[in-house]
Parts: C-alpha cells; sequence; structure tokens
C-alpha cells in the first residue's frame, strides 16, 4: 500500500508519466552514478525513450523533461520559468550540469532516442539511459519505467514479488486493506469513516500533523493551479492553436454569480476543470489527481463544492474530500493501474472521475457503501475511454474531458446517495478489476500512443 500522499503529487505539466516520471527518472540515474562513484568519470549521457515515452514526448515534453531531471530539477519544486530558463542555456551552450555538479558534453539530438518501436514487456513507458567514460565505455546503464501518476520504477522492481506487507518493509498498516471489500469490511467493523481509517493508515507513514500539513499543501496547490488558469488567457503552446477558454467563462460566471439557471453548475465545474488543464497543457504547476491528464476534475469539484467566499482552503471539508478520493485511488494503483499507457484515458480520467465522486458522496455524509458505489458509478461509465491525443499533446480531447469527468462525477455521487436497500450489481472492485481487463484488451493504438482515433483523424483544429 502506497501512501495518499504518493497519489497526490505536486509537479509541472503536461502529464505525470510523460514529463513528472521522466524528470524523476533522470535525477535517480544521477544519484546512482554518484552512489557507485562513477559520476565524475562520465563524460556522456544517452537516453533512450521507449514505446508510449517515444510516440508522444515530444507533445508530452518529454524531452524537456528528461533533460531537466538529468540536470537536477525535482517535479515537485521546479518553477517553470527557471526550467525555461536552464533548457534555453543548456541548449545554447551544448552542456549540462549534471545533478547540478558534474559539466558534460550534452546535444539533445545526439543523446537522446525516440524509439518508439521499441514497447517494453514490463510497462509501455521505457527509459534506458547510460552514462559513458571519455573513450566512450558504459559506466552505468538503467533501464526505468514510468507507470503513471508520477510513480517510478527500476526494471529489478518491476519483475520483483510484492512483499507480504503492502506499505513496505518494517511498515505495517493499523487497518491494512487490498480491496475495496476489506476496506468496507473494517469501516464495518470498527465504525470508521473512509477517511478516518486512512489517516489513521497514514500514521504508519509519518506524525499525524504532517500527514495534514501535506493534505493541506496539496489542497493549496490546486487552489493556486485553479486561480492561474483562470487568469492565463492565450493560444497553448504545441501548434494545436488552442485557445484558453477558462478565463472567458470565469469572467461570465462572476459577472452574474447568483444566476438561478439550473445548467450553471456544469458552467461553474466545467470552467474550473479546464482552468487547471489548461494550465497542464502549457506546462504549468499541477496537482496529479491521479494523473496531470485528469488533474482537474478533483480540484473543479473541491473548488464548487467545498469553498465558499471566506472558507479556509485548507478545512476540514478538503481534508475528508483528499482523504477519501485517496482511498479510491489506492485501489486502482494496487489492483490496475493509472497509466493511460497500459489503461488509456478510463486509468486517468475514469479513475479521477471516480475518486472526485467517492470524496464528493463523503461530503455529503455518505456511508463506506454509498461512496464506494459513487466510485463505482464514476467509473463503469468511463469503461474502455481511449487515449488518442491529437498531435500528442494534452489538449484535444484532454482539456473538455476533464470537464465532462467532473460533470459526471457529481452526477455518480448523486446516484449513489439516492440508491435505497442493497448494493448495486456491481461493487467497487468488480469494476476495477473490469476497466483493468478493459486495460489489457484494448489495442495499443488507443494507449497514449497518438497512432488511432482522433489522434488521426483530426488533423488540425
Amino acid at each position: 500500500m502506497l501512501s495518499v500522499l504518493d497519489i497526490f503529487r505536486i509537479g509541472i505539466g503536461p502529464s505525470s508519466s510523460h514529463t513528472v516520471g521522466p524528470m524523476r527518472i533522470g535525477v535517480l540515474f544521477v544519484r546512482a552514478l554518484a552512489k557507485a562513484g562513477k559520476l565524475d568519470r562520465t563524460a556522456r549521457i544517452t537516453v533512450e525513450l521507449q514505446g508510449s515515452l517515444a510516440l508522444t514526448g515530444i507533445g508530452h515534453g518529454t524531452i524537456d523533461a528528461s533533460i531537466l531531471g538529468l540536470a537536477g530539477f525535482a517535479p515537485e519544486r521546479t518553477c517553470p520559468d527557471e526550467a525555461a530558463a536552464a533548457l534555453r542555456a543548456i541548449r545554447e551552450s551544448q552542456t549540462i550540469l549534471l545533478g547540478g555538479k558534474r559539466e558534460i558534453s550534452f546535444d539533445q539530438q545526439r543523446d537522446i532516442d525516440l524509439a518508439g518501436h521499441i514497447i517494453p514487456d514490463l510497462h509501455p513507458n521505457g527509459m534506458k539511459l547510460q552514462a559513458l567514460d571519455a573513450q566512450g565505455e558504459v559506466v552505468l546503464e538503467r533501464t526505468y519505467y514510468s507507470t503513471g501518476g508520477g510513480f517510478v520504477a527500476s526494471e529489478a522492481q518491476l519483475k520483483r514479488k510484492p512483499k507480504n506487507d503492502r506499505i513496505g518493509a518494517g511498515t505495517l498498516a493499523p487497518f491494512d486493506f487490498g480491496s475495496a471489500e476489506e476496506l468496507l469490511g473494517t469501516c464495518k467493523a470498527t465504525g470508521m469513516s473512509i477517511a478516518d481509517l486512512v489517516l489513521a493508515n497514514e500514521d504508519a507513514f509519518r506524525p499525524r500533523d504532517k500527514t495534514l500539513a501535506g493534505i493541506d499543501k496539496i489542497a493549496k496547490a490546486m487552489d493556486q493551479c485553479i486561480d492561474r488558469g483562470l487568469s492565463q488567457r492565450g493560444i497553448l503552446p504545441g501548434g494545436l492553436k488552442v485557445e484558453r477558454r477558462a478565463p472567458d467563462l470565469w469572467d461570465k460566471l462572476s459577472a452574474n454569480p447568483q444566476s438561478n439557471e439550473r445548467e450553471q453548475l456544469f458552467d461553474w465545474l466545467n470552467c474550473f476543470a479546464m482552468a487547471v488543464n489548461e494550465e497542464n497543457a502549457a506546462g504549468g504547476r499541477v496537482v496529479t489527481a491521479p494523473t496531470n491528464g485528469a488533474a482537474g476534475i478533483i480540484p473543479a469539484v473541491i473548488r464548487f463544492y467545498c469553498v465558499t467566499a471566506d472558507e479556509d482552503p485548507c478545512s476540514d471539508a478538503r481534508r475528508t474530500f483528499l482523504l477519501t478520493a485517496g482511498a479510491i485511488g489506492l485501489l486502482y494503483k494496487q489492483r490496475a493501474s493509472i497509466s493511460g499507457a497500459e489503461m488509456g484515458c478510463q486509468g486517468e480520467v475514469g479513475v479521477a472521475c471516480s475518486m472526485a465522486a467517492g470524496g464528493l458522496a463523503a461530503l455529503w455524509g455518505a456511508s463506506p457503501d454509498q461512496i464506494a458505489s459513487a466510485a463505482e458509478i464514476g467509473m463503469e461509465h468511463n469503461l474502455g475511454l481511449t487515449c488518442d491525443p491529437v498531435g500528442g499533446l494534452v489538449q484535444v480531447p484532454c482539456i473538455e474531458r476533464n470537464a465532462i469527468g467532473a460533470v459526471k462525477a457529481v452526477n455518480a455521487a448523486r446516484l449513489a446517495l439516492h440508491r435505497t436497500g442493497a448494493e448495486g450489481c456491481v461493487s467497487l472492485d468488480q469494476v476495477i478489476e473490469t476497466m483493468r481487463q478493459t486495460g489489457l484488451d484494448m489495442s495499443s493504438k488507443y494507449k497514449e500512443t497518438s497512432q488511432g482515433g482522433l489522434a488521426v483523424n483530426v488533423i488540425e483544429c
């Protein structure tokens, strides 16, 4: 089991698997060089981006992220403006300061290979790095995988059998769960809410006050992303000429905030969700929730239902929402995947919709069973959702898809609260397993490769 603070990570856009992950991999490789005492011998670094990392790497910012990681930039601490300046300096000088310590020659055209023809068996987001000495001899070679949501793993880690304890070596959760059935059973036996149970499990990782501070930091970062997205205008980078729409919609809504038009609920959710994903598309700071491509759904629902004019953004309501949504995200991460390259967009927007539905149901006072039902409904009607971004960019259909996902999450929570009597025909565990099987059956064309669907039928906007 992972921590909910692993599910929600602060990073930069446009993709958690293709930007945040490769950046983290670059940092890990340089650290491995230093630990092995081989950093001073290194004269050249080569990077081979495999599978989906290569096929949509240009539009997803993977090349830039790989370079930044080698230069020592960590996604959670990276300022987009500072990163852009560093990239310009590296390209102009054709040198890079590895981890901020060792300067070597670096030519992007020579040293980064887009190997889209290589589809690794362990995971479609493979990244092989080599360090060579002045004579061209390999001093260190490692292969890593970006497994979705900013998570990364080495080849050895993916091949290793999981340990019996689900949190990690030497750590035991007081209320361990590996399925929704186990989670709900423990809630029933203890009388605890899902949020309280998860918070108790987080105590195995760190002191309670640090967990709450981490949750509050995530909530604040989500709010800041919305605020910036509502104030930035212009055309998004990448060549599709997609114009930011959230600021204009925000102006219209702000001019008439007390409108009685029922459909205005959709407008508010659309506005907040698009603000986040337009920021993501522009390479801004976002929170993986659980991925960058699906980063707008949870913040949009929280912003609309947890915030009043004078409310503290670090309120108990937000904590309840994020802890509950995090529990649902953990189930998807552990039992299936949150990687678009493995599952298609059902593993990104579908999971985010499911998480938001459960979080909102908890906010509305739902029982653990109703929360699981909301999460199940949120995913059931996203099954089979493809990931086929036009131009390899996280823009079309990704931005609007987050808006639709936010609205769908609210409806899923409402449907679950109106359920009476026995649980529905489909359990949360069953829908997660169905998503996993559907992802495995789905053609690779529809799993973040831009080789099918909208990506080939829509040439330009």
